[in-house]
Formats: structure tokens, sequence, C-alpha cells
């Protein structure tokens, strides 16, 4: 699924092709998607002009005059900037053609993602009860500290649950973890505040790292370029399970905790 740096590195990879630009016509050639695409929505925004590109957790906010295009990408879906005429392939399901040329697509292979149209993005139901940015000053030591008070949940979980802070997905909450030498399966209320300082920095610099890559590539994930993101070359447990830990020697760990496979260094976290 595209996490956080993913959906980060397809809205820096969009912004100079797509912002300020006017959208001429919206063609769906399939509408369902996990929520169906409005009949409606290729007649609001025709004519429409793109102001801004913004991203709330693993959303993408297209700011138009015509209210706010809400983009998902679900669990396998891309959207490229395609400056000339290329013909869709399959699962290329809405297309978004530019007046003077070009066209933003969206293909999403197993139709989880999802294309909406709001006038009030802040209190939409997919937005308005999400937890704080990872990257932004909400999100800091004392807040995670409060957030963890009596939640008899695994800090993985915890540090997945989008109420509390979004973004943080399977692949780079077991990567901070082990840079935070915390292991996954500690139950959250029961962590000394004096651990969530590494454990808040950790979680940044895994998803700063991996922006700066471009994401990380599992199995067809493209940024907004059309380029695959480099992290996986980083990933130090994630889907090591049996390797050596690249800081003490000892074979990596691989759980499913939350129904979700976990990788760990049973030696460096705990």
């Amino acid at each position: 699924m595209p996490e956080l740096p993913e959906v980060e590195t397809t809205r820096r990879g969009l912004t100079p092709y797509v912002v300020g630009r006017t959208i001429e016509r919206v063609e769906v050639r399939e509408p369902r998607l996990r929520w169906p695409v409005a009949t409606a929505l290729p007649r609001a925004l025709a004519g429409a002009r793109i102001g801004t590109l913004e991203r709330r957790a693993k959303y993408l906010l297209f700011g138009t005059d015509a209210g706010t295009l809400l983009v998902h990408l679900g669990m396998s879906g891309s959207l490229r900037y395609l400056p000339a005429p290329q013909e869709p392939a399959p699962h290329d399901h809405v297309d978004v053609h530019f007046a003077g040329g070009g066209t933003l697509r969206l293909n999403d292979p197993r139709r989880f993602g999802s294309v909406l149209l709001t006038r009030t993005p802040r209190t939409h139901p997919l937005l308005e009860h999400l937890g704080p940015e990872p990257l932004g000053e909400a999100f800091d030591a004392d807040y995670l500290y409060r957030a963890s008070r009596n939640r008899r949940v695994a800090i993985k979980q915890h540090l997945m649950n989008g109420r509390v802070v979004v973004g943080v997905g399977n692949i780079y909450a077991s990567e901070a973890l082990f840079r935070a030498r915390i292991h996954p399966e500690r139950m959250a209320g029961r962590i000394a505040r004096a651990r969530f300082e590494p454990l808040v920095e950790a979680v940044r610099d895994v998803l700063r790292d991996a922006i700066e890559e471009g994401g990380t590539t599992l199995r067809n994930f493209v940024g907004g370029d059309g380029e695959p993101g480099y992290f996986r070359a980083s990933l130090r447990v994630y889907e090591r399970a049996g390797l050596p830990c690249l800081d003490c020697g000892a074979p990596i760990a691989r759980r499913v905790l939350g129904q979700r496979a976990t990788y760990y260094c049973p030696r460096c976290q705990r």
C-alpha cells in the first residue's frame, strides 16, 4: 500500500505539472472505486483551475475553484502526469485532461482508491477525525506519551492508529521502532516518557529519509513522474526475517501483529 512517503513523493512530483493548470475535461472509464465516482464530477470540474495540491495523511487534496478533489491511492494505486497523449492501460480508471495538453491519470488495479469532490475538506468524514501529521509540530514526545496512557495495545499498533498519528504505516512503524530500540509488542501504556523522545525522532527520521529516497517500492508503486522509490534498499528490518541484524547480527524475527507482518530484532529491541 502506498504510505505517507509514497503519497508525499507523488504530491511533490505532480505539483509543478498540475498547480495553476485549468482542467479541460475529466474522463471516467471505471467509476466503481472504493466509493463510486460521482456522475456529476466531470461536469463540476470542467473549466476549474487547480490552485493548490496538499497532502493530509495518505490523501491528496487538489484545491480548485469548484471544490477540493480528494484522492486516495488505495492499496495499489498510482497517480501520474502524462505530458503527451497515451493509450490507457488496464486499470487506468480516471483521466484529468488539462487545457493546453497533459493528463493526470489514476491507475488502480484493485479499485480501493477514491476520487471525491468536496467543498468542506477539513470536516469531511474521511479527514475530520485524523490525528496530527508526524512531521508537524503537534506530533512530539509529550503528545505521544499522553496519547498512550492507559492504552492496552502494542506500541506498533498504536503508531499505526490514524486517530493517534497519521501516515505511519506498517513498513515505517517497523523501521521506526527498530531505530528507537523499542519492541513492537511492548504495551504502549507501559512505555516510559523518556523513551518517547527517541521514538518520535525515529518516526520523523524514517519518514524524511523515505521521502528523500522517493518512497519504498513494494509491488507496483511509482511516483507522480513514473519513477519507483528507492528506500527499500535502506530497510533495516522490514522483510528481512532470518537475516542478520545490521547492528548486532542476531536473526531478524517476524510475527503477525494486528494481522500485519511485523519485523524486529529480538536483541536490539526491548
